[in-house]
């Protein structure tokens, strides 16, 4: 039975006994461009789902474009850790090199399903994810939490069964046939999965391992042309292919721009206050004597005592007292607040999400805030007390206490600043993504251009 997706391999008689240990650090070339690569596959892959929903074809550029990334993956996947069933360095091409002892050929298809491209690669392919967990690893991968997050770990039959034959090569100075026939079906089940969730194929992958070398199907015994070949024109040159991935990345880092500035650009317009503060609050409560901020460090944007541009513009701090007692809140040079602070149990906010708090402890009593003579700014009094001051270089901290410097801060607290420049920088970070979006667009649409031209029938 004759498959669209055909992997074909076949194993030098004599490997080395001992390259396959460095083999991880001679492939590092390959690796860094194959990440380059992928980097440009996944968005085209999506590129040729929206082009199969409208048209029922997947992009013939695009698809010899993804076709070489698989072949040059399958290559190195062969020389390395996949099957170490050669000990030829691969080649740095796109193109299928007749030579190398590993080979891949997915037929194009002239036509696709529509209604397939919605779901065989997040439905239909779901039993054979679980089949190439287990022979990949992903399998494995996906059970190995900790209580710290997920965490990455090894696993797969093909690596442990690639590992027991570098062993025996390494002692015996041959590879095991029954390993590498074995292996080299587990590595063709993934990629022919791999090449229907791209949606290059509509042929559900048999559940059927093809272990050995050669692909199942009508080919004449001895054929020194397993993968049937046909001519083919310069298509992705070395150079297209450069201006594909990095058109690619530019249009990637486009949309984290654009979606910045457009995000800043609705701060800066609708999420201000009416005083045309950008603001957020949230609730703290210790049993300490005193709250403080960690030490806000703001640097001066121009020569001088005055910066020619505050970043955060006016700064404002509102304070409001949840229990009966008189709040204070001040704002002093960080090295002062310390040596204030270093008297008395207080709490750290570390985290402003979270609101999560580090308690120091200290037996001494402090003096009442508003005695200490240290604040730059300070407000003291019942219910809501609010502070503010120009954003002015330095270190500083941000106190919170009861007025009669008692234990149990309980308060709901407000920053904000103005921020003068979040309108300027949205439309720096809008037009500079625009820009990169229009070059990058603009790479992709040569080099895609150029390929479909060359392979045009009526060429």
């Amino acid at each position: 039975m004759s498959s669209a997706v055909r992997v074909e391999a076949s194993l030098d008689p004599d490997l080395s006994r001992w390259l396959w240990l460095v083999k991880w650090l001679l492939a590092i070339p390959h690796y860094l461009v194959l990440a380059a690569l992928w980097f440009a596959f996944v968005p085209l892959t999506a590129v040729a789902f929206f082009a199969i929903l409208v048209t029922g074809r997947y992009p013939r550029a695009i698809f010899e474009f993804t076709v070489g990334v698989l072949r040059w993956t399958w290559r190195v996947h062969y020389y390395a850790y996949a099957a170490l069933g050669t000990d030829r360095y691969p080649p740095f091409t796109l193109a299928d090199d007749s030579g190398y002892p590993a080979r891949l050929e997915i037929d194009y298809p002239e036509r696709l399903s529509r209604g397939l491209a919605l779901v065989k690669w997040w439905l239909l392919a779901i039993p054979h994810y679980l089949v190439v967990g287990l022979f990949a690893g992903g399998g494995l991968w996906l059970w190995n939490t900790s209580d710290d997050g997920f965490r990455w770990g090894a696993g797969g039959l093909i690596g442990i069964l690639v590992l027991i034959a570098g062993v025996i090569l390494l002692v015996r100075g041959e590879y095991p046939k029954p390993i590498f026939d074995f292996v080299i079906g587990m590595d063709r089940w993934v990629i022919r999965v791999g090449a229907y969730a791209a949606l290059m194929t509509d042929d559900y992958p048999p559940f059927r391992l093809d272990p050995g070398g050669t692909e199942p199907g009508p080919l004449e015994v001895g054929s020194v042309e397993p993968v049937p070949r046909r001519p083919r024109p310069a298509g992705w040159t070395p150079g297209r292919a450069v201006a594909l991935v990095i058109g690619v990345m530019l249009a990637v880092l486009s949309t984290g721009l654009i979606s910045g500035g457009a995000a800043s650009l609705w701060l800066d317009r609708a999420d201000r206050d009416d005083d045309g503060y950008l603001a957020v609050s949230r609730t703290y409560s210790t049993d300490t004597t005193a709250l403080a901020s960690e030490r806000l460090t703001f640097v001066a944007t121009a020569a001088g005592d005055v910066p020619a541009t505050r970043a955060l513009g006016d700064i404002r701090v509102r304070v409001t007292a949840l229990g009966a007692k008189d709040v204070f809140v001040g704002v002093a040079p960080a090295a002062a607040a310390e040596r204030y602070l270093s008297g008395t149990d207080y709490a750290t906010v570390i985290d402003l999400a979270s609101g999560e708090l580090v308690v120091h402890r200290s037996p001494e009593s402090p003096v009442l805030p508003w005695e200490a003579g240290i604040w730059t700014t300070s407000a003291v009094g019942p219910g809501t007390q609010t502070i503010s001051w120009p954003d002015r270089a330095g270190d500083w901290t941000l106190v919170v206490m009861n007025a009669d410097a008692s234990a149990g801060v309980d308060v709901r607290a407000e920053a904000g600043a103005t921020l003068p420049i979040l309108g300027w920088l949205s439309w720096v970070l809008l037009l500079s993504g625009a820009l990169l979006l229009a070059a990058g667009v603009a790479l992709v649409a040569v080099a895609v251009t150029r390929v479909s031209h060359e392979l045009s029938p009526t060429r």
